[in-house]
């Protein structure tokens, strides 16, 4: 069960995999961080929208869909779901530990730009996680 901590949701590993695997549940997977930190290592399949960009964004977002943000330790992307939450977004999570976590548990990752693009699109969003 999600942790709440400062009025936010947080998911674990499993079950940020969990919200994943769930097709009823349409939840977007959004990186925070910045691009050299995305490059080195991310999440297969999660997209990247810098923290400093996303506010910019935040109107072309789907209010009723669910949103999960990681960053590298939980932080960045924690202060993104408030952000969010505070913005009339209901359903946001925050990855526990992020990318920290993700690696100690020696998940698989992605390295290089393949989900990092020049100009945003809704569709981007759509990828899924690949375990």
């Amino acid at each position: 069960m999600a942790q709440i901590i400062e009025n936010i949701s947080h998911l674990d590993s499993q079950e940020l995999l969990s919200l994943a695997a769930d097709p009823e549940r349409g939840a977007i997977f959004i990186d925070v961080r910045e691009p050299e930190e995305y490059e080195a290592a991310h999440i297969p399949g999660i997209p990247l929208i810098p923290m400093g960009e996303i506010i910019d964004l935040i109107e072309r977002l789907d209010r009723d869909r669910e949103y999960v943000f990681v960053c590298r330790s939980g932080r960045r992307s924690l202060e993104v779901a408030i952000f969010f939450s505070a913005n009339g977004f209901e359903k946001v999570h925050n990855y526990l530990g992020g990318m920290l976590q993700w690696q100690l548990e020696e998940r698989k990752v992605a390295h290089g730009r393949e989900h990092i693009t020049e100009q945003f699109t809704l569709d981007q969003l759509e990828r899924k996680i690949t375990p």
